[in-house]
């Protein structure tokens, strides 16, 4: 997700420059596809430490991908921490709350459902009527949303880099659909979505920092050893209480971090060698690269670039690209 927290990087620059007068700035939305029933937006927040959370009304089904950034996120009794490549969920009329406490701006890929529309979808899928609500504000990065979250990660990069033609593309409508399925299918079954640990203001500090060093540096020869070292804590003590906030251990946390920076790499660059993709990743070794790349993605980085080629080349030719530019 390194090429979407780019984005972000100079949002944050410009509120910078832009000093008091930026302060409190609601966060930015920019639509990037609709349809009957859904929608996704492309948010930016550049709120940081100094600024009140601010408070709001779920108007919709909320299913929000961090892409970048940490936040916490407050909605009736659950509070949760969320990091890149989690997913923050809401329902329909909650209000809720976020807040940059430890650290300053994110951005999210924000899904939004009918939910009249979503539980006709979950019950055409077999999902039990108990299943067909989120039953917690948050999913933590796991294997069984990898691939979907990388997806929608690889399609707003290469719409926001002109590759892909306004909001007709063919791959939304898919991804919208098929993430909340599987959403609603990891929350019912309880495995990877139990509720966070509420954290102190000071270990809360610590993950965050570490979080932070993991997805700035990726491809850094980060150990458990030097990860708790760099929090000042010991390596038990680290792994608590890192794994109760996060969700995964530092090992999963970074393992995904660089399989998602290598996806969006492969996706982006035609012309990468994988080997040198798996080296820039933070891999050394090819074929544990390659492994854990099927593992996590259920495709070879070959044919996951393939996949993506098709993709994009089906948003932009005709008749969809006609489509497309007749809507924009």
């Amino acid at each position: 997700m390194q090429g979407l927290a780019v984005s972000l990087q100079r949002a944050l620059a410009e509120r910078e420059r832009e000093g008091r007068a930026a302060s409190g700035r609601a966060p930015a939305a920019r639509p990037l596809a609709a349809g009957a029933g859904w929608s996704v937006d492309d948010v930016v927040c550049t709120l940081g430490p100094g600024d009140r959370p601010y408070e709001e009304r779920h108007s919709s089904a909320c299913l929000a991908i961090v892409a970048a950034g940490v936040f916490g996120y407050r909605s009736g009794n659950a509070r949760a921490l969320m990091t890149p490549g989690a997913l923050m969920l809401g329902e329909t009329g909650a209000c809720f709350e976020c807040g940059h406490r430890h650290a300053a701006g994110d951005r999210c890929l924000s899904f939004h459902y009918d939910p009249v529309w979503l539980d006709e979808q979950a019950a055409s899928a077999g999902l039990a009527p108990g299943a067909r609500r989120w039953r917690s504000a948050r999913v933590p990065p796991v294997r069984a949303l990898a691939p979907l979250v990388a997806h929608a990660c690889a399609d707003a990069l290469a719409q926001e880099r002109g590759h892909a033609l306004g909001a007709g593309g063919a791959a939304w409508d898919e991804i919208a659909l098929e993430l909340a399925l599987a959403t609603l299918r990891v929350v019912a079954s309880g495995k990877d979505a139990a509720t966070p640990a509420t954290p102190g203001a000071a270990t809360a500090a610590r993950v965050v920092a570490t979080l932070r060093l993991i997805d700035e540096t990726p491809d850094d020869a980060h150990t458990l050893a030097s990860l708790a070292s760099a929090a000042g804590v010991s390596e038990f003590y680290f792994l608590r209480t890192f794994s109760a906030v996060a969700g995964v251990t530092p090992h999963q946390y970074l393992l995904r971090a660089r399989l998602r920076a290598a996806a969006l790499r492969l996706a982006a660059d035609d012309e990468a060698k994988i080997v040198d993709v798996a080296l820039a990743s933070g891999f050394n070794d090819l074929s544990n690269f390659n492994a854990a790349f099927r593992a996590e993605f259920g495709a070879s980085p070959r044919a996951w670039r393939a996949a993506q080629r098709e993709r994009h080349l089906a948003q932009t030719s005709w008749p969809n690209a006609a489509q497309a530019a007749a809507r924009a």
